[in-house]
């Protein structure tokens, strides 16, 4: 722990303290002492509240481990044990019509459906590259990716390889045959795009080509030797860059140098899964970062290719309509963030008690404080311009503690003077006792609701968890076809639909983890759009632009039309277990998986405890590389404790299995200057005895969750590396 200096009843370490009233509390007119007093009052009036809710998982688990401890080995009677998860009081009844009454929702939100980005806004590049994929170059992600294979003459090289220039022209015109198509042409006949005055003209050699729809055109710009045509689809933006000094520009027939799109419509800038923030310096960073883009001002400088660059928030962009008026379109993803969830305290605060406060609390505060420098915003670089703060909250179980969300933003508006509902809240369907009682879930903030948000790992490892002593789950990559994913994917559109979500927010879908399958990812993504969901996530600006050309083939607004009314999801398919039963499973697939599970939590809890690294893509153990967060630690970490719980694998298999495993992560990692092997000394690699904690003690872990055991790991391996640093 750092220095403390009293702040009412509380104590504020010096550097949050400094960081709050220095920069984040200035210009917005209220006083360091009436913010730091309005904290104390959430601690005091909702602490109790928070407290009592943790205590109520923990009632919730016991029992139901005691029910699958009392059945074990008996044929599953759903009836009967949907009737135990009612009595107790997991399942609650809400059958009345809900109507989502969200008002001051940004387009992006309630009325568009495109990619969203999740990004770690505790890495100042990061965040910006996020905050300025709103708008993407489609013929890059295309040649820089394996969305175009590498056989024969295709191959990247050092250069430009105009074979695989004309691969992507020739992709990119069929892109436009979706997105912009015209009137008995294709695209790749079109010989000359230009302007006629201010209205679009299109000829294909000596025939004059029309749009399919003439109001698709918006506009045009000149930059530099470029002309910008300006289109609309499904409610989205396609620019055609025409220059032919380009090698694009050249190699195409009618001049297209490249094709921009609008890409992650919306950001979510994490405090949360992929940060690696568990001490009071490392919350100022994450909230100072997440302060510079709601002020417009953040800047990072880094070095590439021998250069000093220095990357800022992008500048909105400009165009001239068709009636020669200025149009003006956001150059930026709209950012939400997304806070903790309610199991977390910090020692950047501490109470009249000496105690931690939770951290969700500080967060609400500080990050709604940050984001008020946007609000007071009437020009220059804007993120809402609805006058709306965006919070995603995560791994919340059940409308209760749904409830404290919205109790808890209620006081953050009253402290700050904010009119009530300005902060909307996104409610992550991660969590098994949230799926089940969505709607009610939804009900407790439906005035503020924005975002629901089905997130498969970490419901997976919930599902895990809650199951844990009924018997051996599944191996991870059956979990996909498991029945009770597909009724809980389905079940988030329909009770969003039902309650009339669109128009006041987002249904969205989850992560893409493979940021380097690209080619993959076109394949199958589009199944997010065609579900109904108006967001998915997607791992980096490129993908983002990848995934966009699925909001053109897809008219989710059509898609959601014609899901209304369909028959729900059954509750009792997702209350099925992933259990193996009497499925055999031979012991390589036993050591395989086990192997898989070992490496994967290995080579991301070592950059989470040495580095503080909470994101990252970790290669698996064929080297591919997967990204990292606490959500898949969630999974894997619980999957081998279920399997060593039933006797699949011994506690002694695993601890060998973590150490030969280790070896290959450091080998992986060989080429890390900041890197500290695991396998040379295991017994004093604290992230080794992390990695070993999370699984060998993953039975007791809180509902599964990683959260506790990485915080107090990451505070020794920090301590330590100070006590080196003295030494030295």
């Amino acid at each position: 722990m750092g220095s403390y200096s009293q702040r009412g009843p509380l104590k504020v370490a010096d550097e949050l303290a400094a960081f709050v009233e220095q920069e984040a509390l200035a210009g917005t007119g209220i006083a360091a002492a009436d913010f730091w007093s309005s904290l104390h009052g959430l601690v005091v009036e909702l602490g109790p509240v928070n407290r009592s809710l943790l205590a109520t998982r923990d009632r919730l688990q016991a029992e139901i481990d005691d029910w699958h401890r009392r059945h074990r080995g008996q044929p599953h009677d759903a009836g009967a044990y949907r009737a135990f998860l009612e009595k107790i009081g997991y399942l609650v009844e809400d059958r009345e019509p809900l109507a989502i009454g969200t008002a001051s929702v940004d387009p992006e939100i309630g009325q568009l459906a495109g990619p969203q980005l999740v990004v770690p806004v505790m890495n100042a590049r990061f965040a910006l590259n996020a905050a300025n994929a709103r708008w993407g170059s489609l013929y890059d992600a295309l040649y820089g990716t394996d969305a175009i294979p590498d056989e024969g003459g295709l191959a990247p090289g050092k250069g430009y390889n105009a074979e695989r220039g004309a691969e992507v022209i020739r992709r990119g015109a069929a892109f436009l045959d979706v997105a912009v198509p015209l009137a008995g042409a294709a695209h790749a006949e079109i010989t000359e795009y230009g302007l006629a005055g201010d209205e679009l003209v299109l000829r294909a050699g000596e025939r004059a080509v029309r749009l399919a729809d003439p109001d698709a055109f918006r506009g045009h710009a000149r930059r530099g030797t470029a002309l910008v045509l300006l289109f609309c689809h499904h409610g989205i933006h396609v620019e055609l860059v025409i220059d032919r000094t380009t090698p694009a520009g050249q190699q195409s027939r009618g001049g297209v140098a490249d094709i921009v799109l609008e890409s992650a419509l919306t950001t979510i800038q994490d405090c949360e899964d992929s940060v690696a923030a568990v001490d009071a310096a490392d919350k100022v960073a994450v909230y100072r970062n997440w302060l510079g883009l709601m002020r417009g001002d953040l800047a990072e400088t880094f070095e590439k290719a021998g250069k000093t660059l220095t990357r800022r928030l992008a500048e909105d962009r400009r165009y001239r309509s068709r009636d020669g008026a200025e149009l003006v379109l956001p150059g930026r993803s709209l950012m939400l963030v997304r806070n903790v969830g309610h199991l977390m305290t910090t020692d950047a605060v501490l109470d009249a008690e000496g105690g931690e406060i939770p951290e969700g609390f500080l967060d609400a505060m500080v990050t709604v404080l940050c984001a008020m420098h946007d609000l007071r915003k009437t020009e220059g670089l804007r993120n809402s311009r609805r006058g709306s703060v965006y919070v995603v909250k995560p791994k919340m179980h059940g409308p209760e503690e749904v409830a404290l969300t919205d109790a808890l933003f209620s006081r953050v508006e009253d402290a700050l003077g904010l009119a009530r509902n300005t902060v909307k809240i996104g409610v992550m369907d991660e969590e098994r006792r949230t799926t089940l009682n969505l709607r009610a879930a939804m009900r407790a903030v439906k005035d503020r609701l924005a975002f629901i948000n089905t997130g498969f790992l970490d419901r997976t490892g919930d599902e895990i968890h809650t199951c844990m002593l009924a018997g051996a789950v599944v191996p991870k990559a059956d979990m996909r076809s498991a029945p009770w994913l597909g009724a809980y994917e389905d079940n988030n559109v329909d009770e969003g639909l039902a309650a009339g979500l669109p128009g006041h927010g987002q249904i969205g879908k989850g992560m893409w983890a493979k940021p380097d399958a690209m080619a993959e990812m076109l394949a199958t993504k589009a199944g997010h759009p065609r579900a109904g969901a108006s967001t998915a996530w997607v791992p980096s600006p490129t993908a983002a632009t990848l995934h966009a050309m699925h909001y053109h083939e897809v008219d989710v607004a059509a898609v959601q039309q014609e899901l209304t009314g369909r028959t729900p999801a059954a509750l009792d398919t997702m209350l099925q277990l992933p259990l193996l039963g009497s499925r055999n499973i031979s012991g390589d697939a036993v050591r395989r998986e086990l192997e898989n599970n070992a490496q994967g939590i290995l080579g991301y809890v070592v950059r989470w405890i040495d580095q503080g690294i909470g994101c990252s893509k970790v290669p698996d153990i064929n080297g591919v590389g997967l990204m990292e967060d606490r959500a898949t630690l969630r999974i894997s970490a619980q999957h081998i404790a279920n399997w060593l719980e039933h006797g699949l694998v011994t506690r002694e298999q695993v601890i060998e299995t973590m150490t030969r495993m280790a070896a290959v992560v450091d080998a992986q990692n060989a080429g890390d200057p900041a890197y500290r092997p695991m396998a040379t000394a295991p017994q004093d690699s604290i992230a080794f005895q992390t990695a070993l904690e999370l699984v060998l003690d993953g039975v007791r872990q809180p509902n599964g969750y990683t959260e506790p055991v990485l915080h107090r790991r990451r505070r020794e391996a920090k301590a330590r590396q100070r006590r080196q640093e003295q030494r030295t």
